[in-house]
């Protein structure tokens, strides 16, 4: 039976093993039989180091001679039901080892499985007649994949308003994987990076990265993430839908107590613009727009910040011929930098403020036009109130004061009575004296 002498042999070059660990060097062999029954498998390598499922990949196996004398071998061989080997023919010659060499085979493999552990046996013999040496290695096939989600987006996204937005990449398998590429797609935003490189994702680990979108309109962001397990490709994706609604907590730009003026072609036209939001509005700049041309001395009105419930007056200058509305033009930015605009139709016929369509630029936050009063108001909430109402009323009452005070209003009234006093005779006379 071959079943002790293989056994002997194996405990025979675990010793050995041993020995050259501890001395560092060769062990000395007196025979191509001890020689040869001195040579091991020390190790291997799997890339990728764990499979997908009918994944190709290339599987190496190291070969060290620990004698002192050289070796050779031939016919190494990788054989297991699941796993197909794409370079058969790769050792059809005899392999040299010299002593203290390690010799590495790489064979190009394809796993045929699905998830699961495999063994594959590594032989290869000794050209002398002793024993084959044996290995059995572990192959891991996994179908488990690199997941991207998004983990940070904000609550409602608006037009022409910068957002960021967090994706994260997680690596679940038991194997690292290479290369790991981020790169957006879509039809309607404006997405920075164009793209972002991760590089190298370990076994279990995750990552982060941000990217801001500015939406022009509603798209969708699909975010196309690839990576390298081994030498193949691979890809996955996640969609992030982008539905525009309204900021509730930014700016809101509201234009009134409109008054326009002309003088040859020129017309000049003022109101007041006031932040009606919740965050301030900054850079406010008001103009008009195509078909009126701005022109000197106020093509374009800079208001500056204005922070909630503040206003500001502007006038503005320009050139139209016809009796059409004139688009007025609002724009501003928020803390960030990101743009905003704000289009407010003005009737050319009695300077008047109705709401327009706002450019593709502008915010999710309506036009909001207020008509003026017939005498004109300062602006919203408290600047509703009837300033030159309240100076007339005022002023008449201390006219009227002044009259009693000077007694115009007795010699007005005596004027229309019927009954006029006797001549000489006051209107107090006929009081009651008082005793004194």
């Amino acid at each position: 039976m071959k079943t002790l002498p293989l056994m002997t042999g194996i405990l025979f070059v675990l010793v050995v093993i041993s020995s050259v660990s501890a001395a560092g060097n060769t062990i000395q062999a007196t025979s191509k039989e001890d020689a040869a029954a001195l040579v091991y498998v020390s190790g291997y390598d799997m890339e990728p180091a764990v499979f997908y499922p009918y994944e190709s990949g290339t599987i190496t196996v190291r070969v060290t001679n620990a004698a002192n004398a050289s070796v050779v071998l031939s016919e190494p061989s990788l054989s297991e039901p699941h796993l197909k080997i794409l370079s058969e023919r790769a050792y059809n010659t005899k392999t040299t080892i010299g002593p203290g060499q390690t010799v590495s085979y790489t064979f190009v493999v394809e796993a045929n499985a699905m998830d699961g552990k495999y063994y594959p046996l590594f032989s290869i013999s000794p050209v002398i007649n002793t024993y084959p040496i044996h290995a059995t290695l572990t192959l891991k096939v996994d179908s488990t994949d690199v997941r991207a989600s998004i983990s940070k987006k904000p609550d409602i996204f608006s037009a022409s308003k910068k957002d960021t937005v967090n994706i994260s990449i997680t690596n679940p398998r038991d194997a690292g994987v290479d290369n790991v590429l981020i790169v957006p797609e879509n039809d309607g935003a404006t997405v920075f990076p164009q793209e972002s490189y991760v590089g190298t994702l370990a076994a279990g680990q995750s990552v982060q990265v941000p990217f801001s979108i500015t939406p022009d309109k509603e798209t969708n962001v699909t975010f196309h993430v690839s990576f390298l397990s081994g030498d193949t490709k691979h890809t996955t994706e996640v969609v992030l839908p982008v539905t525009l609604e309204k900021d509730k907590t930014g700016a809101e730009i509201v234009v009134n107590n409109i008054e326009s003026s002309s003088s040859g072609m020129t017309t000049t036209l003022k109101g007041d613009v006031t932040n009606n939001g919740l965050t301030d509005a900054k850079s406010i700049l008001v103009t008009v727009g195509d078909p009126a041309r701005p022109v000197n001395p106020n093509p374009v009105y800079a208001v500056g910040n204005l922070e909630p419930d503040d206003f500001s007056s502007f006038e503005i200058t320009y050139v139209y011929a016809g009796n059409k509305s004139v688009p007025l033009i609002v724009d501003y930015k928020d803390g960030e930098g990101n743009t905003f605009r704000e289009t407010f139709s003005i009737a050319a016929s009695d300077g008047m403020a109705m709401p327009g369509a706002g450019s593709p630029a502008q915010s999710g936050s309506g036009n909001s036009v207020q008509r003026r009063g017939m005498f004109g108001s300062f602006g919203s909430g408290f600047g509703q109130i009837p300033v030159t109402e309240i100076v007339i009323i005022l002023v008449a009452i201390a006219l009227l004061a002044y009259a009693w005070r000077k007694g115009y209003l007795t010699s007005l009234r005596n004027r229309f009575r019927k009954d006029p006093l006797p001549k000489g005779k006051d209107e107090d006379d006929d009081e009651e004296p008082v005793e004194k």
